[in-house]
């Protein structure tokens, strides 16, 4: 896609039904992202986001999907101990979550075990800029790429993990100018969230698109239609008619053939 030019459409899913809705419109891939223990769980951060949480996501998004590159998103810790921990680790994503390659953040120092699950057999997708998994590390969720020298050490980074063997990189609230930098560097893809025009595709929160997360709404995402509005309304008028008895209607019951009816006798009023 990135030598013709056209730009990757990646989208988080979180369930069968919606990784059946991103498959039938032609995503290119999705992604089972730790974000799904905010967006989902409620949790304030995905560090707490373990593997066993995510495996059963991940199953129920193979079942939904089957043209999408499929990717699982390595929860903190479940990599960063040791190639061990993490070729193990990303083993069950593929073989008990049915995904097809996975992502971990992290640059340089990440790049040894980018190498190793790579040498495993296993595709890997780069993640660098803001890494929500050690944002407090960083100055918590801020800009990168604002100085030269920063855009050189987030070039530097990108390179690594493309030398180690990633098949592309997520770039996360990377400055534009650093971001278009990094992609005309790389032979790899760029996956852009926050990162402006020029990476080679874009990736956004189904959430966010969909106006379900309450809490905030980063600046770079887009809401395409708000869900939760839409929601509130169905279920104000579905309260509304249990209570004034108009649901359910002739047209949501059962009924009896008459003369059996009969054989019960009268209904008692209760």
């Amino acid at each position: 896609m990135k030598v013709e030019g056209r730009k990757i459409v990646m989208v988080t899913s979180y369930d069968f039904p919606s990784s059946q809705i991103a498959d039938q419109v032609g995503v290119d891939s999705i992604l089972v992202g730790d974000s799904y223990g905010m967006v989902v769980l409620g949790y304030e951060t995905t560090i707490p986001v373990t593997m066993d949480e995510l495996l059963p996501v991940c199953r129920a998004v193979n079942r939904g999907s089957s043209r999408p590159l499929l990717v699982g998103d390595m929860p903190f810790l479940s990599f960063q101990v040791s190639q061990e921990d993490a070729i193990r680790n990303a083993g069950r994503f593929i073989k008990e979550g049915g995904m097809e390659a996975v992502k971990i953040e992290g640059g340089r120092e990440m790049a040894p075990i980018a190498r190793s699950i790579v040498d495993s057999g296993i595709p890997v997708l780069g993640h660098i800029g803001v890494t929500p998994q050690t944002a407090t590390l960083h100055g918590g969720y801020r800009v990168q790429g604002r100085t030269a020298k920063e855009g050189e050490r987030l070039i530097a980074n990108a390179r690594a993990l493309e030398e180690a063997g990633a098949f592309g990189i997520v770039l996360e609230m990377v400055t534009e100018e650093v971001a278009g930098r990094i992609t005309g560097a790389l032979e790899i893809p760029t996956i852009g969230i926050g990162s402006g025009r020029y990476c080679d595709g874009q990736v956004l929160v189904l959430n966010d698109i969909l106006g379900l997360y309450s809490r905030f709404t980063p600046k770079f995402a887009k809401r395409y239609v708000d869900l939760s509005q839409m929601i509130q309304r169905a279920l104000q008028e579905y309260s509304g008619e249990v209570r004034s008895g108009q649901f359910p209607s002739m047209n949501n019951v059962f009924s009896m053939d008459p003369v059996e009816v009969s054989k019960l006798g009268p209904r008692r009023k209760g």
